[in-house]
């Protein structure tokens, strides 16, 4: 390897000429910060792998890389990084630079490793695990604002070349485990959540502050109530003689809810749920419960996150964020916001902006049919009629026109709650029925839906004994398999109902951020944000009815790709704030 370092302007020019043969360049940048905003970019390092080229960005200005920065953005050569989304927001930020076509050698290693948690995905982890080779990482954390040591061009240098070998060994595993369709998905979504990213999300930090003052009083209220009736109930009391009560002790509670006659075993959701219907002192205490997660969580803490400059909150986006593909967030979670107008209006537009809020409809029954090919499931969606008041329809045997909404919401719960495992005692909880009706229900709701049974039953029974799933892009979700242990087994059945359709959903989610990102050039708007089945986009208000169709038209286009027998719907609204 031969090792070039640029400090000049002048010398950029020669390193334009040497990548422009190339079908194939490794990427890495060393920086000051891992936040762009706090960082600058001190060496960009470019690998053909006979040349290595050193830029050191302190000596040389941003002007002088356009043409470097058109090579970047094109389609050949291919550049190869690893984790490339920390190294596009840097090269965004910093010098203007956008990144081509891509091959992220992390997500290649995230993407093969689904679902094993032993498996670490750093650079030096995957270059052992894949080339048998072995990386000093001693220097990453050294100084790079001061003079370059010999040691920390080499190192950098290193980081870069390695990258070639390091793709096409992972290439040779993409096409042995059929994963290329995927893998091409994740890397088209690396520049458009990287930029997502850096754009941030618009937060009124002086509505979020009145809010929070409501919902202390609120809380405080409860847990005053509370206090006096459970301590009560308990017979403690304080030296003032008022009752007392740890409510954050789930043993004083227990207790005083059996000396309430209300008999529960813990103070799990899941436990207390059944009783909020019937007993006030319940729902009581699990809204004060939702009410002081909702805070700790969020509340106060969350006016750190506010950017004093751009009045915007900065997520970290990842984009395998569980083994199924779906995305998280994290520092802070823009994704696990309630969806609570009081809450989702704080995260709004800026002056003179708006929020464009699309959701595809029913996305994951939509999965579940282009599984099964269930025709009574297809007919519905085909014919545009509600499948779930159209399942109601047949299970309680009146014509669609008479469904109740208890009878659609009794029908939604079965919809959406077979693909994660519910059973029939789930199902009388969920819609307070007793458990032989709620048997009845589920035996008619699979003679309706026959083939969904079917899919359902032998998904299952694939997971169980292959030990993986895969989505219909082929994403593969590995698992070990106790065969001995009944819970877990359960747990892998219910995983291979739902992870294939979780996956599949993830899948289109991501294919479609890449449409509407490239569809997006030349609007005044920008992806902010997206959760599960949704996309935000923040727009300026003359451009925001033409943005609301460019995200409609990639989101069904992106599904249409995906699932070919189903049609796919998405609900599009402009708003003020982010709430549907």
């Amino acid at each position: 390897m031969t090792i070039q370092l640029v400090t000049s302007d002048a010398g950029v020019a020669g390193v334009v000429t040497g990548l422009q043969a190339a079908d194939y360049i490794g990427v890495d940048c060393e920086t000051t910060h891992l936040n762009p905003r706090q960082g600058r970019i001190r060496l960009l390092q470019l690998s053909t792998g006979p040349e290595t080229y050193v830029l050191d960005l302190f000596n040389v200005s941003k002007p002088a890389l356009g043409p470097l920065g058109e090579i970047l953005a094109g389609d050949r050569p291919v550049k190869i990084l690893h984790n490339a989304k920390f190294d596009a927001k840097m090269l965004r930020h910093h010098a203007g630079i956008g990144l081509g076509r891509l091959f992220d050698t992390y997500l290649a290693s995230r993407i093969l490793g689904a679902g094993d948690p032993e498996r670490h995905h750093g650079l030096a982890d995957v270059a052992f695990r894949y080339l048998n080779q072995q990386l000093d990482k001693s220097f990453q954390k050294t100084d790079w604002t001061g003079e370059l040591t010999e040691g920390q061009l080499k190192y950098a240098a290193a980081d870069a070349e390695i990258l070639l070998p390091l793709r096409s060994r992972l290439v040779e595993e993409i096409k042995r485990e059929r994963l290329i369709a995927a893998s091409r998905v994740e890397f088209e979504c690396v520049v458009p959540t990287a930029e997502m990213e850096l754009t941030g999300i618009y937060f009124d930090a002086g509505r979020w502050e009145s809010t929070v003052d409501d919902l202390e009083g609120a809380r405080a209220i409860l847990e005053l109530d509370l206090t006096g009736e459970l301590g009560l109930a308990l017979g403690q009391l304080d030296l003032f003689g008022h009752p007392e009560i740890n409510l954050n002790s789930p043993a004083q509670v227990v207790d005083a809810f059996h000396r309430l006659g209300i008999d529960v075993r813990s103070t799990r959701e899941s436990e207390l749920a059944p009783w909020a219907a019937r007993s006030p002192v319940v729902a009581r205490f699990l809204e004060f419960r939702g009410l002081q997660k909702l805070l700790s969580t969020y509340g106060r803490p969350l006016l750190e996150r506010v950017d004093a400059e751009t009045s915007r909150i900065f997520t970290d986006f990842h984009q395998i964020g569980t083994p199924t593909g779906r995305f998280s967030s994290s520092e802070p979670s823009v994704q696990q916001i309630p969806n609570l107008p009081e809450i989702r209006r704080c995260f709004c537009a800026p002056p003179g902006g708006k929020l464009v809020i699309a959701d595809y409809s029913q996305i994951e029954l939509r999965i579940l049919a282009d599984f099964s090919q269930d025709p009574r499931m297809l007919e519905a969606f085909h014919a545009g009629v509600d499948l779930h008041r159209s399942t109601a329809s047949q299970m309680f045997r009146v014509p669609i026109e008479q469904v109740t909404r208890d009878q659609r919401s009794a029908a939604k719960q079965i919809n959406f709650g077979l693909m994660y495992g519910m059973g029939a005692g789930a199902l009388a909880s969920r819609i307070d029925v007793p458990l032989p009706e709620a048997e009845r229900l589920l035996a008619t709701y699979f003679q309706v839906y026959q083939r969904v049974a079917e899919w359902l039953r032998s998904a299952a029974d694939t997971a169980l004994h292959t030990g993986h799933i895969r989505t219909k892009l082929g994403r593969v979700y590995r698992f070990r398999v106790d065969h001995q242990n009944r819970e877990q087994v359960a747990m892998i059945q219910r995983l291979g109902k739902n992870a294939p359709i979780q996956g599949t959903s993830a899948d289109i989610l991501k294919r479609a951020m890449r449409l509407v990102h490239d569809a997006l050039v030349g609007i005044d708007a920008r992806i902010v944000n997206c959760v599960h089945d949704e996309i935000v986009v923040e727009s300026s208000g003359a451009d925001a009815e033409r943005t609301a169709e460019v995200l409609r038209q990639g989101m069904v286009t992106a599904g249409q790709e995906i699932i070919e027998t189903v049609p796919i719907e998405v609900e599009v609204k402009i708003s003020e704030d982010w709430q549907k």
